[in-house]
């Protein structure tokens, strides 16, 4: 399970310092790509990713096919490196507005990449009465 939150410097080079939790959670590669509820990343490992995009796949091409072409032109498979960072590729990196400072979050069984103004402003305007309400429908 992926969990917590950690910031971290994104260098020169687009890379990323990965916690080495995750990249034991996550395998030897694992797919980057693109959010569509937001500018910001998600990562899986494979196995999570082919259950995520399952039913993109089952459903009729017409329906899936703009989808499954914003998901996969992105996408990227990294692998962390000696030092525990991946290499993000420059389109994904512009879509989610990264620039200096990045954080790294866990979330079950994916995880999201955020730049620093957006991961502050998305926390910052956190509706915690509506997670609550929400959680109390699903009996929690």
């Amino acid at each position: 399970m992926l969990s917590g939150a950690f910031r971290h410097v994104f260098d020169a080079k687009n890379r990323i310092f990965v916690p080495a939790g995750f990249r034991e959670e996550l395998g030897e590669s694992f797919i980057v790509t693109r959010s569509f509820r937001g500018n910001f990343l998600c990562f899986y490992s494979r196995s999570s990713w082919e259950e995520y995009i399952a039913p993109l796949k089952a459903a009729p091409r017409k329906t899936s096919e703009d989808t499954l072409r914003f998901l996969y032109r992105t996408a990227a498979e990294v692998t962390p490196d000696a030092q525990g960072r991946i290499l993000l590729p420059q389109a994904l990196v512009d879509y989610a507005g990264i620039e200096k400072c990045a954080y790294i979050i866990g979330v079950g069984d994916y995880g999201e990449i955020w730049s620093e103004p957006e991961y502050v402003l998305k926390t910052e305007n956190e509706n915690v009465e509506k997670i609550r309400q929400e959680l109390e429908l699903l009996g929690l």
